[in-house]
């Protein structure tokens, strides 16, 4: 039977077929409408289906579904549990958007988004106010032996000289192993940071995960250039033509070796922006390079994803598994693409309280689909000037049961 099968059929053929040995036949039957569908009595069993004539059009999505839905995918966060050491939350300071968790030498390494000093907004001077918590930030980097208590080590990447394509901050930091050298992708802001700034992405590589860090001289992703905003009021919601998904922004980037190129996950930003029935119009694309250093190229098939905020992507069984969270249609789901680039869901997750994502790379990733998630870093806001970096935790769930009751 096809995965996604047609529906509607008769019910008189639908009671015959329940007291006849069961098939792998597809039964047809009309509606009200008379549209045609296909479906077995085992769905309409499992989806509790009262009357095929009357198929409500949640029923006829229901029926869409493939028919080998199971728990593999599903899980659900545990409360955040705070960090010891340096990364316990500091007053005064900005620790956020860790990276992915690597262990060299017997040592976990993290590397995040770091600044001083409260937010002032747009409202003042943004030649020298703090726009965002992001804003005046820096790359620094934490080392542990046991993934709790953390040591910072200091700085990593600093933003760039005066003019420079990230001269105002650099920031939301992934970190990538390839043949014992390292790879620091990265938000960049160039000066003045206003609302309608257009920030690109860059890279780092070091033959240490302790450095030195040797920069790109230019940006290895822009946003799209075909955007065109109206008037020249700072206002990011004016515009004559919203352009391509990222026209505004690129974020998250995350560089994940795969069939031989180097796939550059992110978050675009379009112009214009609006908030839909899932929220802020967020999606998610790809650019693919022969070598990390680039140059990458964007995939037609672009925007691989409807939702998602932060970029949370892992290998898994010879495709791409993504954590969707946050924004658009199909947030707090988990979806796998078996090519990196078409992403079906795989299941719909309660209550994602862990954003920003730094996965534990040293996980085994073939396990099951989600063992790489069984705990991490995240980062919260402690309050509106300051956020600390946290721990995370999830656990697998394939059965609701009473309590007392055996699992």
């Amino acid at each position: 039977m096809n995965k996604y099968s047609q529906f509607l059929i008769l019910a008189a053929v639908l009671v015959s077929a329940c007291n006849s040995p069961k098939t792998t036949n597809e039964m047809k039957s009309t509606s009200e409408n008379d549209e045609k569908v296909t479906f077995t009595p085992e769905q309409i069993d499992h989806l509790g289906i009262t009357d095929t004539n009357h198929l409500s059009a949640a029923s006829k999505r229901a029926l869409k579904w493939p028919t080998d839905l199971g728990n593999e995918w599903f899980i659900q966060f545990n409360e955040l549990e705070p960090l010891k050491g340096d990364l316990a939350y500091e007053e005064g300071v900005v620790r956020r958007d860790p990276s992915a968790i690597i262990k060299e030498d017997g040592k976990y390494y993290v590397w995040y988004t770091r600044s001083t000093g409260p937010t002032q907004g747009f409202g003042g001077d943004i030649e020298n106010d703090k726009v965002f918590p992001w804003d005046r930030c820096d790359i620094w980097y934490a080392t542990s032996d046991d993934g709790w208590t953390w040591k910072e080590e200091g700085l990593a990447v600093a933003r760039g000289e005066k003019g420079a394509y990230d001269d105002r901050s650099v920031f939301t930091v992934e970190i990538m192993k390839w043949e014992d050298k390292y790879y620091l992708s990265y938000q960049t802001v160039k000066s003045p940071y206003n609302v309608r700034v257009k920030n690109q992405v860059g890279l780092a590589w070091a033959d240490s995960p302790n450095g030195p860090w040797t920069k790109s001289k230019e940006p290895i992703l822009s946003p799209a250039d075909n955007g065109v905003w109206k008037g020249e009021e700072q206002d990011r919601f004016a515009v004559i033509k919203k352009g391509d998904f990222d026209s505004h922004k690129v974020h998250d980037p995350c560089i994940l070796p795969y069939k031989g190129k180097f796939y550059l996950y992110y978050k675009g930003e379009q112009m214009g922006e609006q908030i839909t029935f899932g929220g802020r119009q967020i999606r998610h694309g790809v650019a693919i390079a022969d070598k990390p250093e680039g140059p990458y190229v964007k995939s037609p098939y672009n925007p691989i994803s409807n939702s998602g905020h932060e970029i949370c992507v892992w290998p898994y069984d010879g495709g791409i598994a993504a954590l969707i969270t946050t924004d658009g249609p199909e947030k707090n789901t988990i979806q796998w693409a078996p090519d990196g680039i078409n992403f079906e869901i795989k299941s719909v997750i309660p209550g994602v309280n862990a954003h920003a994502i730094g996965l534990n790379r040293t996980a085994d990733v073939e396990k099951e689909p989600t063992e790489i998630l069984r705990w991490g870093l995240t980062h919260v806001y402690n309050n509106g000037d300051y956020q600390s970096i946290m721990r995370f935790s999830s656990e697998r769930k394939t059965r609701h049961v009473a309590k007392g009751v055996k699992k």
